[in-house]
């Protein structure tokens, strides 16, 4: 009987395993690159920022005592890109990272309460119903927490308009999402929200409306004064709110259009009298002092579309003291440099694969081997 071979010998198989071998070397570069740069780059930066230490407090002839401490996160300007100037890869990147950030922040940091100091939104001043129900659908998705967490929001004019486009609508819309408070008092500390776009009236001071309710809010703050000691924590009810002495207020606010007015300012620091004044907009830090003794700072963006190095403000806060410390997040930069030497390093891969380069590892090697037999 005559034998037919078929003639399938293993070289056959020899390019289909160089092919599989490439592909999964490929893979592995790629899993690993994004696993780094969407995940892990936010950890190991993040580690790195701490609690700032506060100060035990001693009265005369006694010794220093520790009050409980308040752990407070600030930040600011996220402007979640609506559907009319946000392109969708865009809005894609800028919230993944907002949401990975604020997500490993809670996760190793474990703060008590967070401020959100305005600007939430990018379109929230002109968006539909529908879009504004979907805009605060991924909000809620990103800036997820448990339930032992506050969060605390406070409207900017991106998400409300500034006072000369802004209605009774959008304020409503925006207050029956994130709640219409101005006075949040924990562990003996109060802070007073502030929407400075509401503040200003046609004279550039504050409008009729905002000005009785900052009354109303101080004279809640100021009835303490007059039966409890400064510098100690009231666990008193005051017009059946939380109240504290006037020393132990902090007021994150948002600021109308770069700066408030100096009339609309100096109402705010009589009234409140606050020994700590946190601000959003400016989409940058910076500090200044009121009259001398009132410190203002404003915290940068949170966001990758408005700053290369976003950062938040960490606050350990006592009824009597505070310590601030600044937590940079992941620079756009550096992730993107290393997305390019991904892509580098896959081209050379490639080529040297396919004989079209010589391997750098074969080339050195040969080197070592010449310079050895000389």
């Amino acid at each position: 009987m005559a034998r037919i071979g078929l003639g399938f010998g293993r070289w056959n198989f020899h390019p289909l395993k160089r092919k599989s071998s490439l592909l999964l070397k490929l893979i592995a570069v790629v899993f690993a690159v994004l696993l780094v740069c969407e995940f892990l780059i936010y950890y190991l930066v993040i580690f790195q920022c701490k609690w700032p230490e506060v100060k035990p407090t001693a009265d005369d002839g006694e010794q220093a005592t520790r009050e409980p401490v308040l752990k407070a996160m600030f930040l600011a300007d996220t402007h979640l890109l609506g559907e009319f100037l946000g392109h969708w890869l865009d809005k894609l990147r800028r919230e993944w990272q907002m949401e990975r950030a604020f997500q490993t922040a809670l996760w190793l940091l474990q703060p008590e309460v967070v401020f959100i100091l305005g600007d939430v939104f990018d379109e929230g001043k002109w968006s539909t119903p529908e879009a504004w129900v979907d805009d605060v659908a991924r909000f809620q998705k990103m800036f997820r927490h448990p339930s032992h967490v506050q969060l605390k929001v406070v409207a900017g004019n991106h998400d409300i308009g500034f006072h000369y486009e802004m209605n009774i609508y959008k304020v409503k819309r925006f207050e029956k999402v994130f709640s219409s408070e101005r006075l949040f008092s924990w562990k003996g500390i109060n802070f007073v929200m502030v929407n400075s776009v509401a503040l200003k009236g046609d004279g550039c001071g504050i409008c009729s409306e905002a000005e009785a309710e900052l009354i109303e809010v101080s004279h809640r703050l100021n009835c303490s004064r007059e039966h409890y000691p400064l510098y100690r924590r009231s666990d008193a009810n005051c017009s059946g709110e939380d109240a504290a002495p006037p020393e132990e207020r902090n007021i994150p606010f948002k600021e109308n259009y770069d700066v408030l007015s100096r009339e609309a300012s100096q109402k705010l620091l009589w009234w409140l009298q606050p020994r700590l004044v946190l601000s959003g907009h400016t989409h940058s830090a910076c500090e200044v002092h009121h009259e001398g003794r009132v410190p203002e700072l404003s915290v940068p963006s949170f966001s990758w579309r408005n700053r290369n190095n976003p950062s938040f403000i960490m606050g350990s806060i006592t009824p009597t003291d505070y310590a601030l410390s600044k937590c940079y997040l992941p620079r756009e930069h550096v992730v993107l440099i290393i997305y390019c030497g991904a892509v580098g390093f896959l081209v050379v891969l490639t080529l040297t694969h396919f004989g079209l380069l010589a391997s750098p590892f074969l080339s050195g090697s040969n080197l070592l081997r010449k310079h050895k037999t000389r």
